[in-house]
């Protein structure tokens, strides 16, 4: 049986242990478990005790490692433990650029390990819904041909993946969705309805679709689960953190830890990104706007709807 090694006992790298954990054997590491077989974050969900819990990463020794770590801790995490990660798989799930380096997760992580066979795990999912065992389709990316042999390994009867090479696209579908699902809950929270956030939603995807293919990536890949798929749910429902602080936004409420949402980050990235490469993304520079606190949500509807007229 393959052995699996889950680097960030978060909710999702919970989840995946638990996902994981009847098929695999399983060891699950973070710097603190002191809640033991129930993670807080996933109230009601148990870790099965085959999986082995463990704050010493000397004990992270698998032929797979997932990193399941935030993408604007995970440069930090490599330049201390690289050397951890030698020549094997490692498949990061963080859906972000890095806002120092405006540098990809598997670019981060091939600088920092070149002789591992680096994959991302990406798609609509929920943590709550992996530990429970509901169907999820995701996608496992790895540009190097190990796709097959990770996505046999990490597929479970409730979790169906499907694998490609663009490794670029699945990425950059999951960290500009994010973007956007922070517009749409904006225009939720401040009360523009529902046609505004399908509006939104739809220009939203040609940005990320402009922007991608920009950067290197296949329009495909943006219309598949790491792009469109995840898109939909996280701007339509409350579980998405990303949906929750645009909504708060919105409607001029407080959120905790909106520093950590990912498409913060993420929006104050593409701004600097997408000019050097001469892509208009108005909605992505709108909801960096907002994030920042230099814009408020009727100047931002202002600036989108006097835009000049154009084709679709």
């Amino acid at each position: 049986m393959s052995r699996v090694a889950i680097i960030g006992a978060g909710a999702f790298g919970t989840a995946l242990a638990v996902a994981l954990s009847p098929h695999r054997n399983v060891t699950l590491w973070g710097r603190r478990i002191g809640w033991q077989r129930e993670n807080p974050r996933l109230p009601g969900v148990r870790l099965p005790e085959n999986i082995t819990l463990t704050e010493d990463l000397a004990q992270v020794g698998a032929e797979i490692v997932i990193l399941a770590l935030p993408a604007q801790a995970l440069r930090g995490f490599l330049d201390r433990h690289a050397t951890l990660l030698g020549d094997r798989a490692v498949v990061n799930t963080a859906k972000g650029i890095d806002l120092e380096t405006l540098e990809s997760p598997s670019d981060l992580i091939s600088a920092a390990a070149p002789g591992a066979v680096v994959a991302t795990l990406t798609g609509p999912s929920f943590a709550a819904d992996i530990a429970r065992g509901l169907p999820t389709a995701l996608t496992l990316a790895c540009a190097d041909g190990s796709a097959s042999r990770l996505q046999e390994t990490l597929s479970t009867p409730a979790l169906r993946l499907y694998r490609t090479d663009d490794l670029r696209g699945a990425e950059l579908g999951g960290a500009l969705k994010n973007v956007i699902a922070i517009a749409a809950g904006a225009a939720i929270g401040a009360g523009l309805g529902d046609s505004a956030r399908a509006a939104l939603v739809t220009r939203g995807f040609a940005e990320m679709s402009r922007l991608a293919t920009a950067m290197g990536a296949r329009a495909d890949t943006l219309s598949g689960l790491s792009g469109l798929g995840d898109l939909v749910l996280t701007c339509t429902s409350d579980l998405s953190r990303n949906f929750r602080l645009g909504r708060a936004l919105g409607a001029a409420e407080p959120f905790d830890d909106a520093l950590t949402v990912e498409g913060a980050a993420t929006a104050r990235a593409v701004s600097r990104i997408a000019p050097k490469l001469g892509v208009a993304m108005p909605v992505s520079e709108a909801v960096a706007g907002l994030v920042s606190g230099n814009l408020g949500v009727q100047e931002v509807v202002s600036t989108l709807m006097e835009r000049p007229l154009k084709e679709e």
